[in-house]
């Protein structure tokens, strides 16, 4: 058990614990966490080809 973390290992007792949430609730909490960093890369993605576009057209301009 790692030292830093066995005062609050012993206070909390994860280990004896139930989860608190059901099964089909932390199903669902992945399914918004996945889609809310699929909306994260596509935006990623958008703001890249925007920059290219940008550069491309900068490029042409000066050439």
């Amino acid at each position: 058990m790692p030292t830093l973390t066995h005062g609050f290992e012993q206070l909390l007792r994860w280990t004896e614990r139930e989860p608190r949430l059901s099964k089909p609730r932390r199903a669902q909490l992945k399914r918004l966490a996945l889609h809310g960093l699929t909306v994260l890369s596509m935006g990623s993605v958008l703001t890249a080809l925007i920059a290219l576009r940008a550069a491309i057209y900068l490029w042409h301009l000066h050439a």
